[in-house]
């Protein structure tokens, strides 16, 4: 006759050894991200009439600031495949450059608990009367690219980025890039309507 604590024993060494063969480790996937497709670069002119004007992408679709109706000149870029938006605000100089300069650096270095860093460039078309300053913002900022430009006399006008997701620079970083290069071709285009 087996006794019951034999028997138990060998039960317990057969489950044992059949569940180590069985088992396989697992090592954990990195974390990945959706492939994203980006529309062909092609740009159109601004087609409204307002105190400025330069090439905005054939994928984005323009608007008015629903924030400010009372502003007229104010308009947003909406690229909505990449849940993005440009916002463009426009300003009469009357001796007060030095205060629009002043707010809009303010509103850049609003970043600075989410940056990592923030790149100043200063840019320059004197043929066509543009000056002003392109804030790059890296780190998970809202907004990863600022600019205010400027004929120093009459016009104003500042734009911001804005991405509507979750701030990630390791996710965003792709569509950051291709946007930026749209932003860049609206300061490069930029010109003056109805200057002195």
């Amino acid at each position: 006759m087996v006794k019951f604590p034999y028997i138990f024993v060998v039960f317990l060494l057969c489950i044992l050894i059949f569940s180590g063969s069985c088992h396989k480790t697992y090592t954990p996937r990195p974390r990945g991200y959706f492939r994203i497709a980006f529309p062909e670069k092609s740009y159109k002119p601004l087609a409204i009439r307002l105190p400025y004007g330069f090439e905005i992408p054939t994928y984005s679709i323009l608007g008015r600031d629903s924030f400010n109706l009372d502003q007229p000149y104010w308009i947003t870029i909406d690229i909505p495949a990449n849940h993005a938006q440009i916002h463009l605000s426009y300003k009469e100089i009357n001796n007060n450059l030095g205060t629009y300069i002043e707010q809009s650096r303010n509103l850049v270095y609003e970043h600075t608990q989410k940056a990592s860093a923030i790149e100043e460039q200063i840019f320059e078309m004197p043929s066509k009367r543009v000056f002003g300053t392109v804030y790059t913002i890296k780190g998970n900022a809202a907004s990863p690219l600022q600019f205010y430009l400027t004929d120093s006399v009459r016009h104003f006008l500042r734009g911001s980025l804005y991405i509507k997701e979750i701030p990630n620079i390791d996710s965003l970083q792709p569509v950051i890039s291709f946007l930026s290069k749209d932003v860049y071709r609206i300061i490069e285009t930029t010109e003056w309507k109805n200057s002195k």
